[in-house]
């Protein structure tokens, strides 16, 4: 494993933070797993939106892209997950283990920030939590927005997997580096392992969001909560409103599954593809028409 950096992580961290807007504050949130990182801004009379990053490196700090435009009728709440990169602190070895477990984190999360029910919008790992939640306590989410979310509706190419193993097994900013910019150069076919650069698109990375990633590489993280995508039965009694936003170019998993699959669990909910971005290029991206569709779909005071 390479050598973990803490003050390279704080200093990414701290940087990436200052592209929030200028009204942002920290707040520490005591859990029974922990005390959870939240990253809040907007006007504090706002309905709330609790944004979950993905897995990885991904912290509260990645949704930096899109807090401006949400945070004009909303009060932004971006977590940074017990147990992974970031500044939650887990309580001793106990951190989230289960599905169960997760769910009753963020029973704990809302009941810390004075929250009874709120909007939520994940982004890949943190989009499978946050549909599991929606599942298990509905009476706490008004509205839910989905970006690129993986095993929720279908598995990860091969691909994906195999170009993530080194990075897995022994995790340094070289191989996160190489694995982030190997996957934003766009879709390929499943037999396409490597397409060239220039017969590919997509948006690029942003160097600072880089950074941080690369700094987060031997982090002291705990093994992430995995499971079974959502059951079908239980999708297809889903009351929450849901915006499933699948990115064009991901080359995580087939977008044209995701978004059938969705359509046939998800009837009633409001889905499509973004364009010209990958799967970690989509949440720290700023597109106006994401932005104009999340915004939409939330709704200007909307209950």
């Amino acid at each position: 494993m390479g050598r973990y950096d803490g003050d390279a992580f704080e200093a990414a961290y701290d940087k990436v933070l200052t592209k929030w807007p200028a009204d942002r504050v920290a707040l520490q949130v005591p859990t029974p797993f922990g005390t959870t990182y939240v990253t809040a801004c907007g006007p504090a009379d706002a309905p709330p939106l609790v944004l979950l990053p993905g897995g990885g490196g991904a912290t509260s700090a990645s949704w930096y892209a899109q807090a401006a435009p949400l945070a004009r009728t909303r009060r932004i709440l971006a977590v940074d997950l017990v147990g992974a990169p970031g500044r939650s602190a887990p309580a001793g070895d106990r951190h989230p283990r289960t599905v169960a477990d997760l769910a009753a984190w963020l029973d704990a999360l809302l009941d810390g920030l004075g929250v009874t029910r709120a909007d939520f919008g994940g982004h890949s790992y943190g989009a499978w939590i946050a549909l599991h939640y929606a599942l298990r306590a509905p009476d706490r989410m008004r509205r839910l927005f989905l970006l690129d979310p993986t095993q929720c509706f279908a598995g990860f190419k091969a691909a994906y997997l195999l170009h993530a193993l080194p990075m897995l097994l022994r995790p340094t900013p070289a191989r996160v580096r190489a694995f982030l910019e190997w996957e934003t150069r766009g879709a390929a076919r499943a037999d396409e392992a490597d397409p060239p650069a220039d017969e590919t698109g997509g948006a690029r990375l942003d160097p600072d969001w880089l950074r941080l990633q690369e700094a987060a590489a031997g982090f002291p993280a705990a093994r992430p909560v995995t499971g079974p995508r959502p059951a079908p039965d239980a999708l297809r009694a889903l009351e929450t409103p849901v915006l499933l936003l699948v990115a064009a170019n991901s080359r995580t998993h087939d977008p044209y599954t995701v978004t059938a699959q969705a359509g046939v669990l998800l009837p009633h909910a409001e889905i499509d593809v973004v364009p010209g971005v990958s799967h970690h290029a989509l949440a720290q991206s700023a597109p106006p028409e994401l932005a104009r569709r999340l915004s939409e779909f939330l709704g200007e005071g909307r209950e």
